[in-house]
């Protein structure tokens, strides 16, 4: 899809004071350390080094902001969890993640990747507690499913589908492989619906009627 391959590196921030002015509309991916998430990145945008992947969790120590053009963002944010940081960090972290996501206005929804062996961490349902009252949408990818069956795949997204529904309502839940590039064009769609919303709706906070 277009739209995602035109995605072009444009500013890093290490605090929330260093975020852009808030004149666009972003969605942010977050996720696990290790779970794939700048891995889903690349693959959204047929890049290979657009967000960096490293065979060291943690690596990404910034929230990386990507222009799709017309004001348009994706937001890389840092990898959470499992990495052998500071303490100190990891604070850092807890404190700038949670007020980007329930204190940032011109983000209309959150992509949240988990590997498919490991969904639902302790970790993965604070990012939940943190975004969900805020009413906007989560879209989850269940990254690295080409590791399982098809059958135990998809005993895993109906597991993770029906407690998201329950718990916290207004997320969708699919399965995706960067490495055979599964999922791919079902994850552009919704992402795509955020960031361009019907010319009849407000830009801001789109919801969807349903929940999948």
């Amino acid at each position: 899809m277009p739209l995602f391959q035109n995605a072009t590196f444009f500013i890093s921030a290490h605090k929330l004071s260093d975020l852009p002015a808030q004149t666009g509309i972003e969605v942010a991916f977050a996720g696990r350390s290790n779970a794939g998430k700048s891995s889903a990145l690349n693959t959204l945008a047929n890049h290979n080094r657009l967000a960096y992947v490293s065979k060291q969790p943690g690596r990404t120590q910034l929230i990386n902001f990507f222009a799709l053009g017309d004001e348009r963002f994706l937001v890389d944010l840092p990898g959470y969890g499992y990495a052998k940081v500071p303490e100190a960090m990891r604070r850092h972290w807890q404190m700038t993640l949670s007020s980007y996501l329930s204190q940032r206005d011109c983000l209309c929804g959150l992509v949240l990747v988990m590997d498919i062996r490991h969904p639902l961490t302790p970790l993965d349902r604070q990012m939940l507690d943190w975004f969900c009252p805020s009413g906007r949408p989560v879209h989850i990818l269940l990254s690295k499913s080409d590791k399982l069956s098809r059958s135990a795949a998809m005993l895993v997204l109906q597991s993770v589908r029906k407690e998201v529904t329950q718990g916290w309502g207004n997320c969708t839940v699919q399965l995706f492989s960067s490495l055979k590039k599964q999922g791919v064009e079902e994850a552009e769609t919704i992402i795509s619906q955020w960031l361009y919303p019907p010319a009849s709706e407000s830009p801001e906070h789109q919801v969807p009627d349903t929940v999948a």
